[in-house]
């Protein structure tokens, strides 16, 4: 999603090439995502590029009615209150509310809920497939099973091998997510310590099933979250962050167990098959902010890397901001209020 959203953003303004390293883009992280937009996740640093990026989703029917209920137990006051002060000054609405009246069958110790009424669905591959049509439409070029094998730049331009062929450009832009520092080193540039960390979701089969209306749940302490599918079906996560080597990423049945097992002290249904489960990869900077902007060393090499879970909700937004560092043109009015320094690779 970032290369796409980006080269959708740049359009004609440059020639671009897309090099992927898979048959076919959005295989990794953009295929498994939780598919929710919500503008408090990733905190306050993310969210103003998440709430820019609300109009866009909007505008291409991308988002779908959802909200969110975040839960918690008398233990999780604090956290609470911690969560309404960090958007207390943003254009964000949250509710204190009773969740039981969200959630039925939910266990009597969840006491505590604060709702997010703009929380949405986000048709992630409808996105996606928009993305990879606008770029093209601006002369983008696709190349696939063109894994990254080395570059270096001479008099000004990259010369850049894969494993689909060698090709030239003046800028080379980074945006391999998991891969993004393993690329920036075989560019000869210096790694800025991302880290990959796999994330497992579930889809569930309860009875009963999973009442009409039903919002999106997440606990405020970062247990778990679930939100309604199609079919009374549930998708679960049990918020699990494993660091691990970029890789087609795979689920551990210890946290299927460890998902279930959460799930089953939140609400009183009963867990009558897990129909499939999947896992993706989440890659953060040590600050856990994206990274858009050229390296402070490397002429030519532009990072557009580091967007952990949020890297759909904020995809139109941040590129758009990415596409205006990389051109060295005015931003979209759309982001101009957003401080690009704070996203800066010179903060390592």
């Amino acid at each position: 999603m970032a290369g796409a959203s980006l080269a959708a953003a740049i359009g004609s303004r440059a020639s671009m090439l897309v090099l992927e390293a898979e048959a076919s883009p959005g295989y990794h992280a953009t295929g498994r995502s939780a598919a929710f937009w919500s503008e408090t996740y990733g905190g306050p640093d993310i969210q103003p590029l998440t709430t820019a990026s609300g109009p866009f989703l909007q505008a291409g029917g991308h988002l779908a009615p959802l909200g969110s209920v975040h839960i918690g137990r008398a233990a999780d006051a604090v956290a609470m209150e911690a969560f309404l002060a960090e958007f207390a000054d943003s254009d964000v609405v949250l509710d204190r509310v009773d969740p039981a009246a969200f959630v039925p069958g939910l266990r009597p110790e969840w006491t505590l809920g604060i709702r997010e009424a703009s929380c949405a669905y986000i048709d992630v591959a409808a996105l996606h497939a928009e993305s990879i049509a606008a770029a093209r439409r601006g002369g983008a070029t696709f190349v696939t099973d063109a894994a990254f094998v080395g570059a270096i730049r001479t008099a000004g331009v990259w010369s850049i091998d894969t494993k689909a062929g060698s090709f030239q450009a003046r800028t080379l832009v980074d945006a391999a997510g998991a891969w993004a520092d393993d690329v920036a080193a075989r560019a000869g540039v210096r790694p800025l310590g991302l880290t990959a960390y796999r994330r497992t979701m579930v889809q569930l089969r309860t009875d009963p099933g999973a009442p009409e209306g039903l919002p999106h749940i997440a606990d405020i302490a970062g247990r778990f979250y679930f939100k309604p599918e199609p079919g009374g079906r549930l998708w679960l996560s049990p918020h699990d962050e494993t660091p691990t080597d970029p890789c087609d990423a795979a689920p551990e049945e210890i946290d299927i167990a460890i998902a279930v097992d959460r799930f089953e002290h939140v609400v009183d249904w009963r867990v009558a098959a897990v129909e499939r489960s999947w896992a993706g990869l989440r890659t953060f900077a040590p600050d856990r902010l994206p990274i858009y902007g050229f390296d402070r060393d490397v002429p030519g090499f532009f990072w557009c890397a580091g967007q952990g879970g949020f890297g759909i909700q904020t995809a139109p937004a941040a590129a758009l901001l990415a596409a205006s560092l990389v051109l060295g043109t005015p931003p979209d009015p759309a982001v101009a209020a957003i401080d690009p320094a704070r996203y800066s690779p010179d903060r390592f």
